[in-house]
């Protein structure tokens, strides 16, 4: 399963769109490597059999229109 995601940080105003094969491991890679904005909390996870969609979902979710949704549900 391919995994797109949006975290957000509790402390900073920070979000960050992504997308993994592996969502607790790169979670984890988050924390440790952004120590300054963390802790972090799960805004969106959405899981896709197909890369390809995936990645057509995560381009949205970066684009104007996806950061205006984003603004709506976190």
């Amino acid at each position: 399963m391919i995994t797109v995601y949006v975290i957000v940080s509790q402390n900073r105003k920070y979000r960050y769109v992504g997308i993994t094969n592996d969502f607790r491991r790169r979670f984890q890679e988050h924390c440790r490597a952004k120590k300054v904005y963390s802790p972090f909390a799960v805004v969106l996870k959405e899981e896709f059999v197909d890369y390809e969609i995936a990645r057509i979902r995560e381009k949205f979710l970066k684009s104007g229109q996806g950061r205006k949704y984003l603004d709506t549900v976190a």
